[in-house]
């Protein structure tokens, strides 16, 4: 019996296996447009998990699922005993016995961590504070897509160095591109994340100007990040200068894409001409989550497939 997967950091997968999860995503993309029938799937169950309300995530797992043929099964911590303090290694030897694949969107990395060594199937991390890769798959997904290979290119990161920073972090090596991050005081990407990092893959700016100049892909995310309300109106002030506007995409390279993981506030992290804008690829970056997420679950349930 092989060993149970799980996909709780991009590093998780090898570039190799990031590579066949790209060609994967592009052919069961085209069965949908298509409105080919596909059920690799059929009589598999995805449980759903949230501590964390979402859009995006409940919808593209949850129709992911039911168009690769299987069942989804939706969760909130606090309609079930997590909240009432049952263990989260117990909750994981009864839950992954009555399915076949667990989602699990949650705050600490540490619980996601706990419930996979206790899970008899695979689990996917559907964003914690330290991690988001489903959402890094997608975003890679649509720039290949738009562009092709992202190896060689230049993405800047301009804002927060949140769990979505992270897993670029983690990109940027495996598949070996360069990583532009600019952050404010205080609000610095943890010297530990850095260190794991190749210096030929990241670079730090303090203005975010000298980060996006020349850029491939600009990107951002929200200031202020679910868990972290109390800190908004000292992150606005902190923030104020690292909208990705016109200036900053004028700087970029004439092709540059931006790219943006929803939901975003106009006349914050970005500016409304620049996410609703010729060079903004957000929608089709949100749509690819269904499709990469679709290849995602195929993989760890039944590894490579050929047709």
């Amino acid at each position: 019996m092989q060993p149970v997967r799980h996909f709780l950091q991009l590093r998780d997968l090898s570039p190799d296996e990031l590579g066949y999860l790209f060609e994967r995503t592009r052919i069961i993309k085209e069965r949908s447009k298509s409105y080919q029938q596909y059920w690799p799937l059929q009589d598999r169950t995805l449980v759903m998990i949230f501590e964390k309300p979402s859009t995006r995530t409940r919808l593209s797992f949850e129709a992911g699922m039911y168009q690769l043929g299987g069942t989804a099964i939706y969760l909130n911590t606090r309609d079930s005993q997590l909240d009432r303090g049952e263990a989260v290694e117990d909750a994981a030897q009864v839950i992954s016995r009555m399915c076949d694949l667990v989602m699990i969107r949650t705050f600490e990395q540490s619980m996601i961590e706990r419930f996979a060594a206790n899970s008899r199937v695979p689990v996917i991390n559907g964003l914690t504070n330290d991690y988001h890769p489903c959402q890094i798959l997608a975003d890679i997904y649509t720039y290949i897509e738009k562009r092709g290979s992202i190896r060689g290119k230049t993405v800047a990161w301009i804002g927060d160095s949140n769990n979505v920073c992270n897993t670029w972090l983690q990109a940027a090596a495996l598949l070996d591109f360069k990583l532009h991050v600019s952050t404010p005081p205080g609000f610095e990407v943890a010297p530990e994340r850095l260190g794991a990092c190749a210096a030929s893959h990241v670079r730090s700016f303090a203005d975010p100007m000298d980060a996006a100049r020349g850029a491939d892909l600009v990107t951002t995310d929200v200031w202020t990040s679910m868990g972290f309300e109390a800190e908004n109106a000292e992150r606005v002030r902190a923030f104020e200068n690292w909208q990705v506007d016109a200036a900053k995409m004028a700087v970029a390279a004439d092709d540059a894409l931006f790219m943006h993981c929803l939901p975003a506030h106009r006349g914050e992290e970005v500016s409304a001409d620049v996410i609703d804008g010729p060079r903004s690829v957000v929608w089709d970056e949100a749509e690819n989550r269904l499709h990469t997420q679709k290849a995602l679950m195929e993989f760890l349930l039944l590894n490579r497939v050929n047709d």
